[in-house]
């Protein structure tokens, strides 16, 4: 599983035209799976998301995690995560898990994440062509790999 983590003022989704899922303060997450990605996986990168030490304390360091400032949690599937561009101009995506490996892993990403001890969770929607809005704040941006390659 590999993950972008941005931290938002504020973040949505919307599928035509509508929202679907919105937050605040908090993370807002592009997921992108791959077809061994288990429930050890996911409960280990939401593990991560949410006790990230990415928010500012009164010394302006970066000490607080998403729950520490009761922090809200944005999660979107992206496929393109996966995406291979070494060879030639345009992306191979054979790396990441077939649509319909993936769905069925989002949908335990998405239950698995309505357990954490978050104030909000909201969500993309899988195979739906999305516009994502956010305020990136700082910017602060993580790339997280199951497989720890960064």
């Amino acid at each position: 599983m590999r993950m972008v983590l941005q931290r938002v003022e504020n973040a949505s989704v919307a599928v035509d035209g509508n929202v679907i899922g919105q937050i605040g303060k908090g993370i807002m997450v592009l997921v992108g799976i791959h077809e061994t990605d288990d429930d050890k996986v996911i409960d280990y990168m939401l593990d991560k998301v949410i006790h990230l030490r990415i928010f500012e304390d009164a010394e302006d360091k970066m000490n607080l995690s998403l729950q520490d400032i009761e922090g809200e949690l944005l999660i979107v599937p992206n496929f393109t995560l996966y995406g291979d561009a070494r060879k030639g101009r345009r992306p191979g995506y054979s790396a990441g898990a077939s649509p319909q490996v993936a769905e069925k892993i989002f949908e335990k990403v998405c239950a698995h994440a309505d357990a954490l001890d978050v104030k909000k969770v909201a969500y993309g929607q899988f195979q739906a062509y999305m516009k994502v809005s956010l305020v990136n704040d700082g910017p602060v941006t993580l790339l997280l790999d199951s497989d720890k390659l960064f």
